[in-house]
């Protein structure tokens, strides 16, 4: 029993990132009273993240100032359901974050859309290669929602984000140096692309060469002073070098703070609450809706906020942690197969080619951003024929240039010693020539990929951690190893290349780790469609089990696409409020029959 018992507000939103953020932006303008609770702290963007502070490449970078804290939680990983799971003790491969804006304050700013044969994934393949070619060790499906339907609610976060680019398909018209891949666009980006550096133009070139369709990367890196259609006043990016892991005080890369929050702050439905750790989602007695959430605030006093609406809208892997503590749809058992919250957790399957240019060849990494870069989708989702291959999905190839930061950027040739007089040397000499082309893959859902409650350890509140068994399937280590081959083809095509090196994190000898840094963009775990045996939310991300509960985020996606995630799951934050705000407030019920 909660030691407080509050007043009941129409609408409770767990978490306070893009889609928290935006949830009660559009619920609290319809009349909604709306609370956010946020674990983490409060911050701002023109406070917290102002350079040169921010700029700490030590503090932010390797020791994760953003980030969630592991001594209060964490989760427990393994491999395969034969291995013990023990506790992430350190942040590696995936970076959640935790305060006002989550992840999305130290988020790159990439903002892709999804090719309309992702949503549809499963029927896809099976209409083109016929059904016996996906294999029975993959459980991809279908996301019950079509690329038509998401179009204008992605078109709307593009114009939330100021994203710039260069449209290649616009109403079906191809257009030149654009991605000729992707599906039509009622409209183009808001604003122009970002300026190219010699790297990633030598490395258009070279696609361009082979054939292949080169454009500017989709960047929610600012290229012009903007506003927003909430009104948000966004400026133009200094290409200073610190996007990732860092918060921008600049206003030019697009964050939840300053694109939103600042928009609804002061609006008499919104009221946030920072430093306040939800436990668990609290159920009616007949277990067919929520009633609120019991949370605890910063001095650990606990409290039972009752809500008529409880929107899940934390990171991926905590949504799906916060319904299996809840008793929020039946978990899935990998024995039988048989429940759904846990199911088809995701990934990304990264691989890397180093590129070492000429002397002559000067690309100045420390002038960098987040989304600089020049990508070719050639060999993304079903974009070329998997006839002969043996796996589906793909990914983007695309050069990019980050940040030149000098602790985390010492490129070397492959053979150069680990440390020493030599390697120094090699820092040297390779510092000012070195560029990247990274292999930003698919990840394919599996029965054996999956999260659910640790029965051994728990957090800081007395639950269970989340576990998490995951390693990278046969399909995935086919479709990296082939698309990379086709990134080191790039490679030897660029003019000026010294030598070229690769990393492939899934490869045939080599089970995911923990360890090294890859991608936040975990997916699955509590996904959409629109068949209760195999999702947990229908088409409008409204849980089947409790009509009033409402989840956000990655965890929807059935399999993880070749894309960065926040423009997919952003459409489905603005296609899932469309429908609560004209089909359910007035009328709340199931949205579709289970």
């Amino acid at each position: 029993m909660a030691d407080y018992i509050l007043p009941k507000t129409d609408v409770v939103i767990v978490g306070g990132g893009w889609t928290g953020l935006t949830t009660a932006y559009e619920l609290a303008r319809e009349g909604q009273r709306c609370v956010v609770l946020e674990r983490g702290r409060d911050r701002h963007t023109a406070t917290s993240f102002a350079g040169p502070e921010e700029h700490d490449e030590l503090k932010y970078a390797l020791h994760h100032a953003h980030m969630m804290e592991l001594r209060k939680e964490t989760l427990t990983f393994r491999n395969t359901r034969d291995q013990r799971a023990l506790p992430m003790r350190r942040l590696g491969s995936f970076l959640p974050g935790s305060g006002l804006g989550g992840a999305g304050i130290h988020w790159n700013g990439q903002l892709w859309r999804p090719l309309p044969s992702d949503l549809e994934m499963r029927s896809h393949y099976a209409d083109r290669y016929g059904a016996d070619f996906i294999p029975d060790e993959l459980s991809i499906q279908d996301w019950g929602v079509s690329y038509d339907e998401l179009e204008p609610h992605l078109e709307f976060f593009e114009r939330i984000c100021g994203t710039a680019g260069t449209a290649g398909n616009l109403d079906g018209e191809p257009r030149e140096g654009g991605n000729r891949h992707e599906g039509p666009r009622a409209s183009g980006y808001p604003n122009p692309p970002m300026k190219q550096p010699i790297a990633t133009t030598l490395f258009g070139e070279a696609a361009a060469r082979l054939g292949m369709s080169p454009f500017p990367m989709p960047s929610a890196n600012v290229t012009q002073a903007y506003e927003n259609p909430y009104g948000a006043q966004l400026h133009p990016c200094t290409y200073c070098g610190f996007c990732e892991r860092f918060g921008c005080g600049y206003h030019a890369k697009a964050d939840p703070i300053i694109c939103v929050y600042d928009r609804i702050k002061d609006h008499e439905n919104f009221e946030i609450r920072c430093d306040s750790q939800v436990l668990r989602v609290e159920k009616a007695s007949d277990g067919k809706t929520a009633t609120g959430v019991t949370y605890l605030d910063k001095s650990g006093v606990e409290y039972f906020q009752p809500a008529d609406i409880v929107c899940l809208n934390a990171y991926a892997l905590w949504n799906v942690h916060l319904m299996l503590v809840s008793g929020l749809g039946e978990p899935y058992d990998p024995e039988t197969r048989s429940g759904v919250v846990g199911r088809n957790y995701s990934y990304q399957t990264i691989a890397a080619v180093d590129v070492f240019l000429d002397d002559e060849i000067v690309t100045n990494p420390f002038m960098g951003a987040g989304a600089l870069g020049v990508a070719v989708d050639d060999f993304n989702g079903d974009n070329f024929d998997h006839s002969d291959l043996g796996f589906l999905g793909g990914g983007y190839i695309a050069c990019t240039q980050y940040h030149g930061r000098p602790i985390s950027y010492q490129p070397v040739p492959e053979g150069t010693p680990a440390w020493g007089a030599e390697w120094k040397k090699a820092v040297r000499d390779n510092y000012l020539h070195h560029t990247g082309i990274v292999v930003h893959g698919s990840s394919a859902a599996t029965p054996d990929n999956y999260l659910d409650l640790d029965p051994t350890w728990k957090d800081a509140y007395g639950r269970p951690l989340l576990r998490m068994t995951f390693d990278f399937p046969q399909n995935d280590r086919k479709m990296s190893d082939y698309v990379l081959q086709r990134a080191v083809e790039i490679a030897e095509e660029m003019d000026h290349v010294r030598s070229i090196s690769t990393i492939n994190r899934a490869a045939q000898d080599s089970r995911y780790s923990l360890v090294p840094y890859q991608t936040t963009h975990n997916a699955g775990g509590a996904v959409i469609g629109t068949d209760p045996r195999t999702s947990v939310v229908n088409r409008y991300g409204q849980m089947w089990d409790h009509h009033n509960v409402f989840v956000f985020g990655a965890c929807l996606f059935p399999q993880n696409l070749g894309y960065n995630p926040t423009g997919p799951l952003m459409g489905l934050a603005y296609w899932t409020l469309h429908h609560l705000k004209s089909d359910y407030l007035s009328n709340p019920r199931p949205l579709m029959d289970a």
